[in-house]
């Protein structure tokens, strides 16, 4: 009866000892999931400002050049793109398409001086590129916060936890193909 009694207490102590194994690692998933899931938060905040910012830039620029539509159209559906858009990787391509119209529209700002020295301009400008800095730190932070969660997931043993529990890594936030290619810009 004694031996019965102590393999029982193993075997107790034993599972006892893995649920709190399988326990400490899903709560440590979940905080790094939801690490994830506030860093995303916080730069979709910082998109959505910049978004905000766009169409009172573009009806700056429109008071000035009457005819560089096509880059101001541009510029429109990106942005429409941006706040339509859903999840990281929709999100990361429509931010790399306003980025590019962006780029596009300060070469053209450069052609119109009065435009380039219009206290509005100016204040949006510096409004968006104070916006741009938030939103690399951002997209930073979400990339560290992804980074330990996807650590988490792959090493050993919380994969086997992570893996029994659903949880898959995310997705970063990266920049699209063709996004270091300098905009073509014609003023035709």
């Amino acid at each position: 009866m004694k031996k019965k009694n102590l393999i029982l207490l193993i075997v107790i102590v034993v599972i006892v000892i893995v649920a709190i194994m399988l326990g400490s690692a899903y709560n440590g998933l979940v905080t790094k999931q939801e690490n994830v899931e506030n860093a995303f938060s916080n730069l979709d905040v910082m998109l959505q400002r910049r978004a905000d910012l766009i169409p009172n830039l573009v009806s700056t620029v429109k008071g000035y050049t009457e005819h560089e539509t096509e880059v101001i159209e541009r510029i429109t559906d990106a942005r429409a793109k941006l706040v339509s858009a859903n999840g990281i990787d929709e999100k990361s391509a429509a931010n790399q398409e306003l980025t590019n119209s962006l780029n596009a529209l300060m070469v053209v700002v450069e052609n119109y001086p009065d435009l380039k020295s219009s206290q509005n301009f100016i204040q949006l400008s510096d409004e968006l590129a104070g916006t741009e800095n938030r939103i690399a730190v951002a997209r930073k932070d979400y990339n560290d916060a992804v980074k330990a969660f996807n650590t988490s997931v792959k090493r050993f043993p919380n994969n086997l936890s992570s893996s029994m529990f659903g949880f898959e890594q995310a997705a970063y936030f990266q920049a699209s193909e063709g996004s270091t290619e300098v905009p073509s810009v014609s003023f035709e």
